[in-house]
């Protein structure tokens, strides 16, 4: 065990450990219940050491003498867990940081899915008969107008460049405060109308209708939910091996 001097030393060193291991363990459960969300009230069955659960590995702790050899100093046997305590810590860092980032992007996502029509992805709303396809020299854009505005549009769009074609505003669908519309005009001109609808306040959305890339970003968000629910099933508190649960 080394000399009485080495002991008062080590004494110092492992309430140290115990700070860190106690600060790591904390962060742990905390991450834990951030990615249970709506299952948080289940933190308490996800919380497994060694595939035993909280009160029975406390109550039967047993030291474990392959990972923590007793033939070691006392002084090794710190340094070992120490270790063990900073990659564990590390690990999580690198683990929130990957959910959280797989988070805010599913975030918005959503937030486009369900904010106004100045903002909200157009995928789910429009659909290819509002669109003329495939022309070599037409174009059909989306314009949000204020609803205020509606017979401003209706009387004004046709005269904001000179190759609209007559007749060809379509209302899309409505929210509380904006119209949807679509247009079609020859695509050389479609610089000069953007530019006379921002004057007018009229948005024009940057929305190109194309039914590989809506079907790639609808596949892109079902990949993002798989990988961020791999990032809590199951859920395991540290237990020596990083092939098991979440390290």
């Amino acid at each position: 065990v080394g000399t009485l001097d080495q002991l008062v030393g080590l004494s110092d060193d492992l309430a140290k450990l115990d700070s860190a291991a106690e600060s790591t363990t904390r962060k742990l459960v905390q991450y834990f219940a951030e990615v249970l969300e709506e299952e948080r009230d289940k933190l308490a069955d996800n919380l497994v050491i060694g595939n035993k659960d909280m009160h029975t590995y406390i109550t039967r702790f047993q030291w474990e003498g392959a990972k923590y050899p007793l033939k070691q100093s006392l002084k090794v046997l710190s340094e070992i867990i120490g270790k063990q305590i900073t990659q564990i810590d590390n690990d999580l860092r690198t683990k929130a940081t990957a959910y959280n980032s797989l988070k805010n992007q599913l975030n918005q996502i959503d937030r486009k899915a369900t904010g106004s029509l100045v903002t909200k992805e157009l995928t789910d709303i429009v659909k290819a008969d509002d669109f003329v396809l495939n022309s070599e020299y037409l174009q059909t854009i989306c314009v949000v107008v204020p609803k205020l505005m509606k017979k401003e549009w209706e009387a004004t769009y046709a005269a904001l460049a000179d190759m609209v074609v007559p007749g060809s505003s379509r209302l899309v669908t409505e929210d509380g405060d904006h119209s949807l519309y679509t247009v079609t005009l020859f695509k050389k001109v479609i610089e000069e109308y953007k530019n006379n609808c921002r004057e007018k306040k009229f948005i024009v959305r940057d929305f190109v209708y194309d039914e590989e890339a809506m079907k790639h970003g609808k596949n892109e968000r079902d990949k993002l939910v798989q990988e961020k629910q791999r990032q809590y099933a199951p859920l395991h508190l540290y237990d020596g091996d990083p092939k098991n649960g979440v390290f």
